[in-house]
């Protein structure tokens, strides 16, 4: 064991600065240290898999790596307030099953940070299984390429974490950029996403938040899914191919001053299967020529209720929101609908208003006058008719879309509104677009 003590002070117990060199047993070196104690490894490769068992710190320097031997987690830490910096870890193994990791942070590795690291090329990033109060901060995380969705692991995996913090990563390649499972009270801010099939997958993680991130040319940005009382602030989805962002059984979410915004789908990864996506999880693409654009939808909302989406701003989809008949109590105003093909899907008959207190939201193709001067138009916006109904339960139809008899029945609706089949309505659409929220974007 090459290794050298670099001071200690006092006895035993206390703290120590320990050098290793690549000759080392890191192993060995970490068996032997004391809690608090930092170990420094010098540049050059390091032999994995490594357990760390005590309260201690690992940092790289510039070219440390941790290099695993294709089975297992090349790091594993069980023990609390242990902090991995500054390594390159690579070389996992592939059992899904035993989620096998770059770092895996156990139950008992409470409050561990992890920071400045570069996890490439193992199955899952990094995967906090418990570990309470975590951190995971500004770390570099490529996943596994030319694999399945099934064969995929995720770049940050969080399962019953309560207090987790994942800040400031650049996350590319595998299935998900953070997945979270059955947690709480956690905090996903800051993150940049490519090359993955979600930026962000909530199932069942109440009181938590997600924002500041940007999601690009993923297969879709932001799922929420069986969660309740988020926050979704501040997020930017750039040329997702599904959705910008989704709400399946989301309850009580507060979503305001995100950015979804499409264009050309060319720069979507091809480095897994896409065919592979989970039943019901991904909308398909509506069939009315959005191929050449993306996201097909900027919000999708499905069966969540009780939803306050308030100065978001989706341009450029397919669809600006979809909202099935069984999402309830949602307050959408104050947001910004530009250049969507389709503004509004709602295949309900309950009549909607979505202005919330004299205002409602901005609609790019209202052609609506402001006579006052109050900045709400004069009239109320209907972003669907009775033609846009019979289109989504017939698409063959659009055959017929040009026909005079539609040109006339649209015509008719416009004049007497009690022809109007229910729907939603903005009783106070905006003149003015409010302000854009900043498209920020994070380097890798």
């Amino acid at each position: 064991m090459a290794a050298l003590l670099v001071g200690s002070a006092g006895g035993a117990a206390s703290a120590a600065q320990i050098d290793v060199v690549p000759a080392s047993d890191l192993q060995s070196v970490l068996n032997a240290a004391n809690d608090d104690d930092v170990i420094r490894l010098a540049p050059g490769d390091y032999l994995g898999p490594i357990r760390i068992e005590r309260k201690l710190t690992l940092i790289g320097r510039a070219g440390a790596a941790v290099i695993g031997q294709g089975q297992g987690s090349v790091i594993t830490v069980a023990a609390p307030d242990v902090t991995v910096r500054g390594l390159t870890v690579r070389g996992s193994g592939r059992d899904l099953q035993a989620m096998d990791s770059g770092i895996f942070l156990m139950e008992s590795a409470e409050r561990a940070v992890v920071e400045g690291n570069a996890i490439v090329g193992n199955l899952y990033g990094v995967n906090v299984y418990g570990a309470r109060g975590a951190r995971v901060s500004a770390n570099a995380i490529d996943g596994l390429r030319g694999l399945r969705l099934n064969e995929a692991g995720n770049g940050v995996r969080v399962w019953n974490a309560p207090g987790v913090v994942v800040d400031g990563n650049t996350i590319r390649y595998g299935r998900d950029g953070i997945f979270s499972i059955t947690s709480t009270k956690d905090r996903f801010t800051n993150n940049r996403f490519e090359k993955l099939r979600f930026a962000v997958h909530y199932m069942y993680t109440d009181d938590s938040e997600v924002s500041g991130n940007v999601s690009v040319a993923n297969h879709g940005g932001f799922a929420i899914m069986y969660s309740k009382r988020l926050i979704i602030r501040g997020n930017v989805s750039e040329r997702d191919r599904d959705f910008g962002l989704l709400f399946n059984y989301a309850n009580y979410a507060s979503v305001d001053g995100n950015l979804v915004v499409g264009g050309p789908l060319s720069g979507i990864s091809a480095d897994f299967d896409v065919t592979d996506n989970e039943k019901g999880m991904v909308p398909k693409q509506e069939a009315s020529g959005t191929a050449d654009i993306g996201p097909g939808k900027c919000v999708f909302i499905y069966n969540s209720n009780k939803g306050r989406f308030r100065d978001n701003w989706f341009e450029s989809c397919g669809i600006g929101v979809h909202l099935t008949a069984g999402s309830e109590g949602n307050e959408i105003a104050g947001n910004a609908f530009v250049a969507n093909r389709n503004q509004v899907k709602y295949v309900g008959t309950r009549d909607l208003d979505w202005s919330k207190g004299g205002r409602g939201n901005y609609w790019s193709d209202n052609p609506a006058f402001d006579l006052n001067g109050d900045g709400i138009a004069d009239t109320a916006y209907r972003p669907n008719d009775l033609v846009d109904r019979v289109l989504w339960t017939a698409p063959t139809a659009k055959l017929l879309i040009n026909s005079p008899a539609v040109q006339v029945l649209r015509w008719a609706q416009s004049q007497f509104p009690a022809l109007y089949p229910g729907g939603v309505v903005d009783t106070h659409p905006l003149i003015s677009p409010p302000s854009k929220p900043s498209a920020r974007r994070i380097e890798p």
